[in-house]
């Protein structure tokens, strides 16, 4: 047992230091996951200790960045989790669609792969040209990637698979162009969407938006910081605004759950109330 707090209370000082150094608090992310990250980050760069790594990020920033990466959530698709995009364009759509503009905020937007599909679906709706996305992670490199639109092209047959089980109307293909081994999403897509850095664990609303999507990113963290972060989409939320989740996250036993009526709970999504 003395052991395990000693284990602990290094750990909280390696998240101290990375908060008051740089910034970025981590103190609220789930245990297990937390963790995970950061011994496979000691694993990969031969530290025994916390305490050995929070020394060296003290003074060392090009660490730090290699750090941050690993912390950060990249797991993502074209049109992950096809069925969503399928019931968001059948249950969601319609109703956008008597709005004169709309906003829509990505949150945990990672490399891109899922704002690019939302953009897709407005185009092929016909209103993504009276749509802005917003789309926002903490990790800049990620969100570098995300601004080219380039991605490798070994994973197109799988895009392209989850395109059509999302009920797209047309061809994956119209929407890039290939080049060697990569493929390159055409500019007209990218001209709607607006690319920020963007930490839901200490970082404020920066508008009131129709749509906001953070789908699976809850579920790294705890509890508390989940509460905090529904309620920031909360109140980030226009009059009757949607909310998607990830396929493992409600809104169920929150805070926030009284505030928004359930639209489709197998696939998360849900809209604020009056």
């Amino acid at each position: 047992m003395e052991d395990e707090k000693k284990d602990n209370l290094a750990l909280q000082c390696l998240l101290d230091i990375v908060e008051k150094i740089y910034g970025y608090d981590f103190h609220e992310y789930a245990n297990a996951s937390l963790r995970r990250r950061v011994t496979g980050f000691m694993l990969d760069h031969k530290f025994d200790t916390y305490l050995q790594l929070a020394d060296r990020l003290l003074y060392d920033e090009g660490l730090f960045e290699v750090f941050l990466r690993q912390m950060s959530i990249t797991v993502t698709e074209m049109f992950r989790d096809p069925e969503f995009y399928k019931s968001f364009r059948e249950n969601i759509i319609p109703k956008l669609k008597t709005y004169p503009y709309i906003k829509v905020w990505h949150a945990g937007c990672a490399t891109g792969e899922e704002v690019f599909s939302m953009a897709i679906l407005l185009h092929e709706e016909g209103f993504l040209d009276r749509a802005t996305i917003y789309a926002t992670d903490f990790n800049q490199v990620a969100l570098e990637c995300a601004k080219t639109g380039i991605y490798d092209a070994s994973n197109v047959k799988q895009y392209i698979e989850n395109y059509n089980k999302a009920g797209g109307t047309s061809g994956l293909s119209e929407y890039y162009t290939s080049s060697y081994n990569a493929v390159k999403l055409r500019d007209f897509l990218k001209r709607r969407i607006t690319f920020a850095n963007h930490n839901l664990a200490v970082d404020r609303s920066f508008g009131e938006m129709n749509v906001i999507l953070c789908r699976n990113v809850l579920i790294y963290f705890n509890k508390n910081l989940q509460n905090q972060v529904l309620k920031l989409f909360r109140d980030s939320l226009c009059h009757k605004g949607y909310l998607c989740l990830g396929s493992k996250e409600t809104l169920r036993f929150t805070e926030v759950e009284n505030d928004f009526e359930v639209v489709d709970e197998k696939y998360r999504i849900y809209q604020r109330k009056s």
